[in-house]
């Protein structure tokens, strides 16, 4: 399916893994374009057009969601990152304080002392990069407020504590799909069915829920889709709270 949003090729390079952003053994990176793609057609499904708050309930890394807040700063209220994982959460708290001027300040100083200390000129390309966040940090909005989260995405007990202060709007995850990463937490149902189960009990109605993984088709139970799509390897499914919440019932 083309793409309707992201259809700009542009230079994504300052996004790779381990360049400005934090990466470990285990934990995937994303497209970047799709991202962009996948946030925009969610937001069109939303009413009204002020600033939204996202929030990724299997963030992993912390990948997707710093790489969305430094893309959609000026679409961005506060972006919210959780994971049953705590060593995932140690990754994703260092990525999301790159949403912030002074995390982008002390990212481009270490790789400058990285490059003088290795001299190695990728190391200063990369403090580069990080001077280009900040850039466009400040022209968009400045930064970004944030929190991360350790909670079982299938137990709404877990979750409501995270959005009771900051209602959600957008919920935006690359769910696990068993080659380099795998689902953790209290699993006693078909996994994506009870995630989105989970996640509506704590999500007010007029919310999307965007899910990606690389599978054919995603399970989304008896309920109508806003929207499917597919770009590349993976499949994405949106679907709106209200519809979760109502089981699929007309």
């Amino acid at each position: 399916m083309p793409y309707r949003y992201a259809t700009d090729r542009v230079d994504n390079s300052d996004f790779a893994c381990g360049f400005v952003l934090h990466s470990a053994p285990g934990f995937p990176a994303f497209p970047v374009r799709l991202a962009a793609e996948i946030f925009l057609r969610a937001v069109s499904h939303l009413p009204g057009d002020g600033p939204v708050t996202l929030w990724d309930p299997c963030c992993g890394s912390g990948y997707l969601a710093t790489v969305l807040g430094l893309l959609e700063r000026d679409r961005l209220r506060r972006v919210i990152a959780s994971d049953v994982d705590a060593d995932a959460l140690g990754i994703a708290r260092r990525n999301l304080s790159l949403l912030t001027p002074e995390g982008l300040a002390e990212r481009e100083r270490a790789r400058r002392a990285d490059s003088e200390r290795f001299a190695k000129p990728a190391y200063a390309e990369a403090a580069d990069a990080a001077g280009r966040f900040a850039g466009r940090l400040a022209e968009s909005g400045g930064g970004l407020p944030w929190s991360a989260h350790r909670a079982d995405v299938f137990d709404p007990r877990s979750l409501a504590p995270l959005v009771a202060e900051t209602p959600v709007d957008l919920v935006l995850t690359d769910i696990p799909y068993g080659e380099r990463t795998h689902w953790a937490g209290d699993v006693r149902d078909e996994p994506i069915p009870a995630m989105l189960r989970s996640l509506a009990s704590v999500l007010p109605p007029h919310a999307v829920v965007a899910v990606a993984n690389r599978a054919r088709k995603i399970p989304v139970g008896p309920v109508r889709p806003l929207e499917r799509l597919k770009i590349g390897t993976r499949s994405v499914a949106l679907v709106r709270a209200a519809d979760l919440q109502d089981g699929g019932r007309p």
